[in-house]
C-alpha cells in the first residue's frame, strides 16, 4: 500500500475546466479502491464549498510569501470515500468565477501568487509540517498549477518521490521576473536550469526539471513533446528526460459506469454487444431530437468539441461541406461551444443542409450520452489531443471514431486498413496529414464500408471490447510509483 498525496487544481465533480478534473476525480478513486491510502488536495474555490456538505479544519499554516494563516479543510469526494484536502485562502479562493479566470472570462490577474501559495501549501503537507501526522511515500502533481511544489521539496530530506503529469504543454504557467521577486521564492531557482525560461518565469518547469518522474497522458504524446512542433521550447529538456528514462506516456482511462451504454440511463434503448439492434433506435431518436430525416442508412456522424483551431473544427467544416455538395448519403450532428466563428459556420451549414446537419451550441451531458449512443461515427481531427477521451467513449459505444493520428487517438483507435480488418483488430478511422482533404477521403473510407454491415458490426464489437477502464491505468501509475 502506498501513501498518495495527489494535488490538482481542478477536480470532478466538484469544479472542471478539462480532461485535468476528470483524471484527478478518477484517478485517485481507482487508486483508493485497489486499497492506496490516497488523499486528494485542491484549493478551496468557493464554488467547492458550496457543494461539500461535511467540511471541517484540521490544520492551520504560516506560508512564506503571505502575510495571513491559510486553513487546511478535510471533506470526502463527493461519490466516494476519497479524502479531500482543501487549501482555504479565501483572499486567494473565495471569488466568482472559475479556477482561473474571472465570471467575463479574464485570467485572474494574481494567478501566479495564487498557486504559488496552494503549491506551497502542499508542500508543508507532503513534509508531514501541518501537523496531522501524515506524510505521503509519492506526491503527484499536475499541469503548471501545481508544478511549483516539486522545486520547493526537491533539496529537502525525507521527501516524497514526486510525480508529476503534463496534460496539455500548451498551458505553461508564464509570468514575469518582477512577478518571480514578488512571490518570494528562492532565488537559486532562478536559472535555465530551473524556473527561468528565456527571461520568463515559468511555473511547469518546477515538475520537468525537478519532479522524479515526469508523465504524459499518452505514449505518442509523450513522444510528441520531445519535437519541436508540440513541444512549446521545452523540447530540448523533454527530450533529456525522455533519455534519462525519466518520461513516459500513461493513458487516462474512462469511467465505466458513467459511460456504459449497457446502463447509461441517458439513453433512449440501451445496448450492449448481444443487442446491438438497440442501438439504431438511438440513433432514430437523435435524428428525431436534430429535426433529421429518420433513416438507417444514411451514415450519422458525430462531434462533441471545443470549437477551436486545436479541435480541427475548421477541417471538419471543409471536410463535411465539400461531402453534403457532392451529394454524400450523411448527417452531422454537433454539440459543443468556442469562438464565435466557428459556431457561426456551423450555424450556416446547419441553415444551407437543414435535412443533412444538426447543430446544438453548448453542452449538455444527456445530449453528449445520446450523440454516443446514436452516431454511427464520431469525428476528432484534432491538431494535437495528449490523451482525449470522447474516442474512447465512441469504442464503448460501438460508435466507430475518425481521427487525427497523433497523441492518445493514435494510441487508441486500430486504423481500418484490410489487414487490420483482416486480422479482427480494427477498430476506426486514421489519418495523417492535418487538413481538410485527408478527412474527407477518409470520412469517404468509413461511408464506403458503412455500406458493408457485415464488416461494419465486426468492428463495432472489436471496438466494444476494447478495456480503457481506470482500473488499468491505476495499476500502471501504481507500478510506476513503486519504480521510483
Amino acid at each position: 500500500m502506498r501513501k498518495i498525496l495527489f494535488s490538482s487544481s481542478e477536480v470532478h465533480p466538484l469544479i472542471k475546466t478539462g480532461g485535468l478534473a476528470d483524471v484527478s476525480g478518477s484517478l485517485p478513486t481507482a487508486l483508493h479502491l485497489q486499497g492506496h491510502d490516497i488523499r486528494i488536495i485542491m484549493p478551496a474555490y468557493r464554488k467547492c464549498l458550496e457543494q461539500l456538505e461535511k467540511i471541517h479544519p484540521i490544520a492551520t499554516l504560516k506560508l512564506d510569501g503571505f502575510h495571513l494563516p491559510i486553513e487546511i479543510f478535510q471533506s470526502t469526494l463527493p461519490g466516494t470515500n476519497v479524502p479531500l484536502l482543501l487549501v482555504h485562502s479565501p483572499q486567494h479562493f473565495d471569488r466568482e468565477g472559475g479556477p482561473y479566470s474571472s465570471p467575463t472570462g479574464e485570467d485572474w490577474q494574481d494567478n501566479a501568487a495564487r498557486f504559488t501559495l496552494f503549491s506551497r501549501a502542499v508542500a508543508a503537507l507532503a513534509m508531514n509540517q501541518a501537523g496531522l501526522n501524515w506524510q505521503p511515500d509519492v506526491l503527484h502533481c499536475s499541469d503548471w498549477q501545481t508544478a511549483l511544489t516539486p522545486a520547493l521539496i526537491a533539496d529537502l530530506p525525507n521527501r516524497p518521490v514526486t510525480v508529476f503529469t503534463i496534460h496539455n504543454l500548451a498551458y505553461q504557467g508564464l509570468f514575469s521576473r518582477e512577478i518571480f521577486d514578488a512571490l518570494d521564492l528562492p532565488e537559486k531557482l532562478w536559472h535555465s536550469d530551473g524556473l527561468e525560461f528565456y527571461g520568463l518565469l515559468s511555473l511547469i518547469k518546477g515538475g520537468l526539471i525537478y519532479a522524479d518522474h515526469i508523465t504524459t497522458v499518452s505514449p505518442t504524446y509523450a513522444k510528441e513533446i520531445c519535437n519541436y512542433e508540440f513541444g512549446y521550447g521545452l523540447e530540448g529538456l523533454l527530450s533529456l528526460r525522455a533519455k534519462q528514462g525519466r518520461l513516459s506516456g500513461i493513458l487516462n482511462g474512462i469511467d465505466n459506469t458513467e459511460w456504459n451504454p449497457k446502463k447509461d440511463r441517458y439513453l433512449t434503448k440501451t445496448y450492449s454487444i448481444k443487442n446491438l439492434r438497440n442501438k439504431t433506435i438511438n440513433k432514430a431518436s437523435l435524428q428525431q431530437y436534430f429535426g433529421l430525416p429518420e433513416k438507417e442508412d444514411v451514415l450519422l456522424m458525430g462531434i462533441i468539441s471545443r470549437l477551436v483551431p486545436q479541435k480541427g473544427i475548421d477541417l471538419t467544416l471543409e471536410a463535411v461541406t465539400k461531402l453534403l455538395e457532392s451529394g454524400a448519403n450523411i448527417q452531422l450532428v454537433c454539440l459543443g461551444s468556442g469562438e464565435p466563428s466557428y459556431e457561426q459556420d456551423l450555424r450556416i451549414l446547419r441553415a444551407r443542409y437543414p435535412d443533412k446537419v444538426g447543430v446544438d451550441i453548448g453542452y449538455n451531458e444527456a445530449l453528449a450520452h445520446q450523440i454516443e449512443a446514436g452516431s454511427d461515427v464520431f469525428l476528432m481531427p484534432s491538431r494535437f489531443e495528449p490523451c482525449g477521451l470522447n474516442q474512447l467513449y465512441s469504442l464503448r459505444y460501438g460508435t466507430l471514431p475518425i481521427v487525427r493520428n497523433t497523441g492518445g487517438l493514435a494510441d487508441t483507435v486500430v486504423d481500418a486498413t484490410e489487414n487490420n480488418r483482416k486480422n479482427g483488430t480494427a477498430t476506426g478511422f486514421k489519418f495523417d496529414q492535418s487538413n481538410a482533404g485527408e478527412l474527407e477521403k477518409t470520412i469517404s473510407r468509413a461511408l464506403d464500408l458503412f455500406q458493408r454491415p457485415r464488416i461494419w458490426r465486426k468492428m463495432m464489437i472489436t471496438a466494444m471490447e476494447q478495456n480503457y477502464s481506470w482500473q488499468q491505468s491505476a495499476e500502471t501509475y501504481v507500478q510506476l510509483y513503486e519504480s521510483l
